[in-house]
């Protein structure tokens, strides 16, 4: 396509309804651009967290390196073939976790601040300052649609944990806009992914022909079509791909649990005594004991994967679970009880047994991010290549609430810009904010300090 032929970077399908951001395509280049494009093929950089309650089994997590061999533990085997393509770390610290009051909201509200957390009981919370991913959000955010994205899978809950005397919003949140604002975060799939590609505006009433019930792509297939008519043979497949991957995700929301059919079950006893423990119908499902988690984790990495892969977004959160998160995860053989509560293990054979398969379902998930990230071609590179994507935990042994040598790994070579295949042992008590300030330097992002970091890695850089 040459000259006038070639159209936006930024075009947008649009229909009644609905609007779809794309992915890069040559074919999206304006001429202008063309040239300096394919020179530089790496594509732009992203970031995302995927943080896990409760810490780990600390004696099924820990690599091993020979040579310039990784060898990983038990918990970390789903990363069996991404092994060269992640970097492990033992010895970080958050320093500012150690409470003598609390084991968990302190090591789960600044696990990207890295700051002090202010014990409160009320919504005057205070995190310390701004969150490793809005720092990020701050400097790349403006260049897409949603400077940031976060999501979850537990909603976030008000009152006092009176056993610690902290607010209980601290536990439902790890990015901060600053100090006294925490951002606020999706845990619905549906609602996720129709304020990603559907003109969706909260309270205002549906259009005469209502969208919803449409497929996004059956909102836009006029302008699709039109587009096809421009591109090349190699972008209309890259496109045809794109498209598909979005519909596979609608198919699979269509799917979900219709939430109706339970509540039309539920005698007004049960419903009472949800409304008084503070439980919706949604969440009382979710938690019964067995139920699988992981179609909905997945859509809501998938989500964040069709952010990453259309621009839509560079930076992006998910949290597992809020702290003290007692989820039951007997859907996975061999676990009978919730995770909070093994993680309390005592020492205890059976219940570390347990502990360690619900960390690698965790890390299961992980890898399953990291696959579709690869899967996707951007330039000479694929969008994990493009990516940094982290993925740890506030504390390191549950049983003992220890906020030393977090589990802590980190995948993608943000464009290049780190090295990876390695286990990076530092000294204990080392700033986790050292890697912050490591990852915000491979980001361009100019920081001489983060928080309590007393240095980069500089052994990491490129």
């Amino acid at each position: 396509m040459q000259g006038k032929n070639r159209i936006s970077r930024r075009k947008i399908l649009k229909g009644i309804g609905a609007s779809l951001s794309l992915p890069f395509m040559e074919s999206l280049v304006p001429s202008s651009l063309y040239a300096s494009t394919l020179s530089n093929s790496n594509g732009p950089q992203r970031f995302a967290c995927l943080f896990m309650p409760n810490g780990v089994n600390p004696n099924k997590w820990d690599p091993s390196q020979s040579g310039n061999e990784l060898e990983l533990s038990p918990i970390l085997q789903p990363l069996e073939s991404f092994k060269d393509r992640i970097s492990v770390f033992s010895g970080l610290m958050n320093k500012h976790s150690i409470s003598r009051h609390d084991g968990h909201y302190t090591k789960t509200a600044n696990f990207l601040t890295s700051m002090p957390i202010e014990r409160t009981v009320d919504a005057n919370v205070n995190s310390g300052g701004i969150s490793l991913d809005q720092l990020m959000a701050q400097s790349i955010g403006k260049q897409t649609i949603y400077p940031s994205l976060q999501y979850g899978l537990d909603r976030i809950r008000s009152g006092v944990d009176k056993a610690v005397g902290f607010t209980r919003l601290y536990g439902g949140t790890i990015s901060w806009q600053n100090a006294s604002q925490p951002c606020s975060r999706e845990i619905d799939p549906r609602m996720a992914f129709d304020r990603l590609f559907r003109n969706y505006i909260p309270g205002k009433p549906p259009l005469k022909e209502d969208p919803y019930k449409k497929s996004v792509l059956d909102l836009v297939k006029e302008d699709a079509h039109q587009l096809r008519k421009q591109l090349g043979i190699e972008d209309r497949n890259k496109l045809g791909e794109y498209l598909e991957a979005v519909r596979s995700v609608e198919k699979r929301l269509d799917n979900q649990v219709n939430l109706a059919d339970f509540e039309a079950q539920i005698t007004p006893d049960i419903k009472k005594e949800l409304k008084k423990m503070d439980i919706r119908i949604d969440e009382w499902v979710e938690y019964a004991e067995g139920v699988d988690i992981t179609a909905k984790t997945r859509l809501m990495i998938d989500i964040m994967v069709l952010a990453f892969w259309s621009d839509a977004s560079r930076i992006a959160t998910f949290m597992f679970g809020n702290s003290v998160s007692n989820r039951n995860y007997s859907f996975l053989e061999g676990v009978h009880a919730g995770f909070h509560s093994v993680s309390h293990h005592r020492d205890d054979p059976r219940q570390l047994a347990q502990y360690e398969k619900i960390n690698h379902w965790h890390i299961q998930q992980y890898a399953y991010m990291c696959e579709r990230l690869d899967n996707i071609q951007e330039g000479n590179h694929t969008l994990l290549d493009n990516s940094m994507l982290l993925f740890g935990s506030g504390l390191r042994d549950g049983n003992r609430h220890s906020p030393y040598n977090l589990p802590i790994v980190l995948a993608g070579s943000a464009g290049g810009k780190l090295r990876t295949g390695c286990y990076h042992q530092y000294e204990d008590k080392t700033p986790l904010a050292n890697l912050y300030l490591t990852m915000l330097q491979a980001m361009n992002i100019e920081q001489d300090r983060f928080a309590d970091s007393d240095g980069n890695f500089r052994e990491l850089l490129v």
